[in-house]
């Protein structure tokens, strides 16, 4: 009895097999799609506060168009978008800027307060998936939240006085700011374990997030208010955005993995990720900082202005990278050779933030060289180099006073940061009042050769009655380095000594 299919069923098995395979693949999506977002989706909008939110933000936005409508209704040609688009955008930033950052860091910090933590890694989803899925889903409300505006400032462009490469501007701008808030509030829920901590992390935020509000409100203003149709699209814009562009970029990668390597086991590698993003955007940064300087024809500010500011990031960084706990586990330990700088601990990070920082220093040093060999050049090359080495020096001695004693009490990675801010005050306010006392000046160059501040600024000042026009010769510059190198040395020494104790038998 023959068994030869008939070609309908064929045609049905032909039919069904796409559809199988569509469903493998949305059933591979489903899998790849984080879990927890669709969890914090639907529980934030359940919430009380998106719900008020969002039917204030409407509110608001629903009778300014009312306003807008009454005032543009008598006449024949209207000028008033600029302004319009000004208020939509504030009743939006009240979301963004405010809203979606704090509801961000109150859902990790609850998520630690109340112990729910564990519960969540027992998921099998680990801290990164996590937090990703947290960042993700508040990116969604905000997302929400910006389809409600959208149409409202649109409506703006046909009041007239606006143009569309604005409005596409300020919405790139302000998503990118947006973005970073809410990993820098995810990260500062991080920062502390008790409850004091967390209560003065939550005060310093809130604090924040109402500055950079304002701050966020005036650059828009200038935006849109301040200059006429629109913005200027000329090179130096173009430059200045594609520069906060990245720093928040960088910055928010930089973030993000600090505040999953926080949230990690001791047992794990958890600051290779942290340590990599930071050397790749100094490096990165440095290359492009390098390229700008060279196709804007060797100016001497670009440098120099990089050099202060990088430096200064990459002594905050440092701050956090060199306070890393004593040791590390054991399994980690034994793959460990003295130039694993990305591994744990903190005599590694240390090494790490003292490369970064003096590395970076000398690159724009000979970027400025290379620029103009003259003498105002020098002054400000000078300068840069003696902020790396303040730099290093009032890491050191933070280092130095938490850590070289042999109790612990002021051991810890928090203790080491707020006498790194204790020294550098007294550092920077203790030799000017000892001069104002002697009969000198203020800014003596000698009283403050090791102040962090009117040092460095001394090293750049001219000196109109001496021949070289330099108020710091190069050989005070030689004692400030003489001083960096001993102090990183004994730091050095130090953070290996509690090592090996933290690893002895």
């Amino acid at each position: 009895m023959s068994t030869q299919a008939s070609p309908a069923s064929g045609a049905s098995d032909a039919t069904v097999a796409p559809a199988v395979k569509a469903s493998d693949r949305w059933e591979k999506w489903g899998d790849r799609l984080n879990p927890l977002v669709v969890k914090e989706v639907r529980q934030g909008l359940r919430t009380r506060t998106f719900w008020v939110s969002f039917g204030l933000l409407l509110l608001a936005c629903l009778t300014l168009s009312l306003i807008a409508y009454v005032n543009t209704q008598g006449t024949s040609y209207s000028r008033e978008g600029r302004t319009y688009f000004f208020s939509f955008f504030v009743c939006l930033g009240l979301v963004h800027f405010g809203v979606i950052p704090f509801n961000a860091y109150r859902s990790l910090a609850r998520e630690r307060e109340d112990e729910t933590w564990s519960l969540l890694l027992l998921t099998g989803l680990g801290p990164r998936r996590i937090l990703g899925g947290k960042v993700a889903s508040f990116l969604v409300q905000a997302a929400l939240y910006a389809s409600a505006v959208g149409p409202f400032l649109l409506f703006s462009y046909f009041l007239n006085g606006i143009d569309l490469p604005t409005i596409l501007m300020v919405l790139l701008l302000g998503g990118a700011w947006l973005v970073f808030l809410t990993l820098a509030s995810v990260c500062a829920a991080t920062l502390a374990d008790g409850r004091m901590g967390r209560a003065l992390v939550r005060f310093v935020l809130v604090g924040a997030l109402l500055v950079t509000f304002f701050q966020a409100l005036a650059f828009i203003f200038m935006l849109t208010e301040g200059r006429g149709r629109g913005i200027s699209l000329d090179r130096d814009f173009f430059l200045g955005v594609g520069v906060g562009l990245w720093l928040l970029l960088t910055d928010g990668w930089l973030l993000f993995e600090t505040a999953v390597a926080r949230l990690s086991l001791v047992t794990e590698d958890y600051t290779r990720r942290p340590r990599r993003a930071l050397v790749v955007q100094t490096v990165l940064t440095f290359v492009g900082v390098a390229a700008v300087w060279w196709l804007l024809g060797r100016e001497d500010d670009i440098p120099g202005i990089a050099g202060v500011l990088g430096g200064l990031h990459l002594i905050l960084t440092g701050l956090f990278t060199a306070t890393d706990v004593d040791g590390q586990s054991r399994p980690l330990r034994a793959g460990t050779r003295p130039w694993s700088l990305l591994r744990t601990g903190a005599l590694r990070g240390f090494r790490l933030s003292v490369l970064l920082l003096v590395g970076w220093m000398a690159g724009c040093a000979a970027l400025l060289w290379a620029s103009d060999p003259s003498t105002s050049v020098m002054r400000t090359g000078m300068a840069l180099v003696a902020l790396a080495l303040y730099g290093v020096i009032y890491l050191s001695v933070a280092l130095l006073v938490g850590r070289m004693p042999r109790s612990s009490r002021f051991a810890s990675p928090a203790a080491v940061r707020l006498i790194f801010v204790a020294v550098g005050a007294l550092g920077a306010g203790v030799p000017p009042l000892l001069a104002v006392f002697l009969g000198l000046d203020g800014d003596d160059p000698l009283l403050n050769l090791l102040n962090p501040v009117l040092g460095t600024l001394n090293f750049d000042r001219r000196e109109w009655t001496d021949p070289s026009g330099l108020r710091m010769p190069p050989e005070l510059l030689l004692c400030v380095a003489l001083v960096a190198l001993l102090c990183a040395f004994a730091a050095d020494r130090v953070l290996a000594r509690r090592e090996r104790e933290a690893h002895a038998p």
